[in-house]
């Protein structure tokens, strides 16, 4: 008799925003580490933002809401913290000392500089370590704040709030998750793609769309993020409408032309 399929699957997401900002705003090493960062591209530093302080730390955003997305204080084996926007803490491994508030002390690393794409390299992640036997379950912190303590060099969205997410992806019977990540530089036709995977899960299926997929005439079943939160948006919605599954949840990287999707069964 063949064994048991299993696989992992996001069985829960918490999401919450944050007002305020974090005392580590206002550490003198956040402004060394961001001159030092920006020098050698001739980056002007936002003294006004350094000055007063904004911004939020990570660590501080995710760890009060492990008790939510962990109730019953279910260890976990993985903590992967993800994000596109810097951290206040940018000396300071914030994964590490998120895995000492995280029931099972897991392993922790962090991903980044991917854009919006990073939280589906997470859970690509995730779903590589569990085919080695290794992972039970894991837990993806996916964090924004608002402030960019440098001029970019180029237009970007920034967010208009502080917000985190936090997936508990867990070992089920059944097929786990399916993540895919491809080149897709023009929009339209990123939306073409998603929407062709959408058909294809039958009638039923949900869809959530990042702010930067949606345009207008969406199918019956099918949710966009609201603009504001480029990175955690369109999580924030996988947050509410999870019971309601199977769902494709897909975002498109305009600047680095990339598109990812999640299917979940």
């Amino acid at each position: 008799m063949p064994a048991e399929t299993r696989g992992l699957r996001v069985t829960r997401a918490v999401a919450a925003g944050f007002d305020g900002s974090s005392a580590a705003a206002l550490h003198p090493d956040l402004r060394v580490f961001t001159a030092d960062l920006v020098r050698p591209y001739g980056l002007p530093l936002r003294e006004d933002l350094l000055a007063e302080g904004a911004g939020h730390d990570y660590g501080e955003m995710a760890a009060g809401l492990f008790a939510r997305a962990l109730p019953a204080g279910e260890p976990a084996d993985l903590l992967i913290l993800a994000f596109s926007s810097p951290d206040v803490r940018p000396a300071a491994p914030s994964s590490l000392r998120l895995s000492r508030y995280c029931p099972g002390q897991p392993t922790a690393f962090a991903v980044c500089d991917q854009g919006s794409a990073t939280a589906f390299a997470a859970l690509r992640i995730a779903a590589a370590h569990h085919r080695t036997g290794g992972c039970r379950r894991a837990v993806i912190v996916l964090a924004e704040q608002s402030a960019l303590h440098h001029r970019p060099a180029e237009p970007v969205e920034l967010p208009a709030g502080h917000r985190a997410v936090v997936l508990v992806c867990e070992e089920a019977p059944g097929e786990g998750m399916t993540v895919r990540q491809q080149a897709e530089p023009d929009g339209a036709a990123a939306l073409r793609s998603v929407l062709d995977r959408h058909r294809e899960l039958g009638p039923g299926a949900g869809l959530l769309l990042a702010a930067g997929l949606d345009r207008g005439g969406l199918p019956e079943g099918a949710e966009a993020a609201r603009p504001g939160q480029p990175f955690t948006g369109v999580w924030s919605l996988l947050a509410d409408r999870l019971a309601d599954g199977p769902l494709l949840v897909a975002d498109h990287d305009r600047r680095l032309g990339w598109l990812s999707t999640l299917i979940l069964p």
